[in-house]
């Protein structure tokens, strides 16, 4: 059979002559804009073969295939009433995602349901209760989703959950990190959690990390936190403050990283013993039961966050003012810069009460607009200085501070008080 008689997704076997005989490979036929035939193996690797010299065989058509990784399944562990209560509210990414056969491609197919079949250890920990709320690739996620997201981590804390976790694509992981910890005040842990890879790849970081993402949702933080791989081997993961952490690598396993703060701490993994796995704090944290429930959840959407550049016309700042938008932050450089020429259009739209938030592309470090001309010229212009939040953290926090007030003092003021960690003012390196 020729290759121009398959169909993405078929199931294939081809049996190719070399020097030391014949090798026969067998999987799912994949897309390709290459001449080569490239299959997905059922360890969950690509390989491209040339077509030269080889036999190829339908298995089974794309309608029929099977799945192509037997997912071994763990013993179930009894659930008894000394099991702590966990919710998993699902929203999609990698970590809830599947290859589609057809294209290749990753997208977000599974439930909570097929997650807990995925990773059955989740069982020994907790009684898993789950709720798929989106399934959408991250960079799909807006404030309207935020705001549903946070009102139903509050329904569950509500209804006696014990500890929540929110699997989330790893994209805007930050961002949602930092809208939940700004809207609801939580008295057990609330715990994202994503992976780089998808579960059925064998070099899937989703087992571990929800794992151990269960072991601080089940603890004593009682914080919206990221749990992520720590290290480059199956070791640990590190626990994020929600509005201090970025993803910090296109594809790592160690993408996350907290920026001017230190991880709450980690958590040891050991592979196939959930008991063994612990969490170390090497940071101060809020305790479960220290807070009671609140959610406020009101934000303004209409907030854009600007990356300046040499060069950069400050017409774009105008568009968003003329477009209506509510508020702006900038990322400047350096200290919390912008050309000279910006400055008048600052002005106009501050006294236009629009507030204009300064942070910095250098990410580590603090905002101070007091050193060099053009900063003191942006005070004088009305920005408000970002401390050290992150650029992402600032544009949420001023979305939820603007759902809150729109008084322009009030808004300074709160912009820089320091309301759930987000601020942590100047540190030695």
């Amino acid at each position: 059979m020729q290759q121009s008689e398959f169909e993405e997704g078929d199931r294939i076997r081809i049996r190719k002559s070399t020097d030391s005989g014949i090798t026969v490979y067998e999987g799912i036929f994949m897309p390709t804009a290459s001449k080569n035939i490239v299959i997905k193996l059922d360890s969950g690797y690509n390989i491209g073969i040339q077509p030269q010299a080889v036999e190829i065989e339908l298995v089974s058509r794309a309608g029929v295939v099977q799945e192509h990784k037997t997912i071994k399944k763990a013993p179930e562990a009894q659930r008894t009433e000394s099991l702590p209560a966990l919710s998993i509210l699902s929203t999609g990414g990698t970590i809830a995602s599947k290859v589609d056969y057809r294209t290749g491609a990753v997208s977000p197919q599974f439930t909570t349901a097929d997650i807990l079949e995925a990773i059955p250890e989740l069982g020994q920990i907790a009684t898993i209760t789950g709720k798929v709320v989106y399934s959408i690739l991250s960079e799909n996620m807006r404030a309207a989703y935020w705001q549903r997201l946070a009102a139903e981590v509050s329904a569950e804390i509500q209804n006696g959950a014990d500890g929540i976790i929110v699997t989330h694509g790893t994209d805007t992981m930050g961002y949602t990190a930092a809208a939940l910890a700004f809207m609801v005040q939580t008295p057990v842990p609330v715990v994202l959690v994503g992976s780089q890879r998808s579960s059925d790849r064998p070099s899937s970081d989703a087992s571990m990390n929800a794992i151990c993402a269960a072991k601080v949702a089940t603890s004593d933080i009682a914080e919206v936190v990221v749990v992520m791989h720590g290290s480059t081997s199956d070791d640990f993961c590190l626990i994020h403050r929600g509005m201090k952490v970025r993803k910090m690598h296109t594809s790592a396993r160690t993408a996350f990283h907290s920026i001017n703060d230190e991880p709450i701490g980690r958590v040891q993994y050991s592979s196939g013993d959930v008991a063994s796995v612990q969490i170390e704090a090497t940071a101060p944290y809020i305790q479960r039961g220290e807070r009671e429930l609140v959610l406020r959840d009101a934000l303004e959407a209409k907030c854009a966050l600007i990356k300046f550049f040499p060069g950069e016309d400050p017409a774009v700042l105008e568009y968003f003012v003329e477009q209506g938008y509510k508020g702006l932050v900038v990322e400047g450089t350096g200290l919390g810069h912008v050309s000279a020429e910006w400055i008048p259009s600052i002005w106009c739209a501050v006294e236009r009460g629009i507030p204009i938030v300064m942070t910095s592309q250098c990410l580590y470090g603090t905002i101070c607009d007091r050193v060099y001309d053009t900063g003191r010229d942006l005070l004088n212009a009305g920005i408000i200085e970002a401390e050290d939040m992150l650029p992402e953290t600032a544009l949420v926090k001023l979305m939820w501070v603007l759902g809150q007030t729109r008084d322009m003092a009030a808004v300074r003021q709160m912009m820089q008080e320091n309301i759930v960690g987000e601020i942590k003012g100047r540190r030695m390196p």
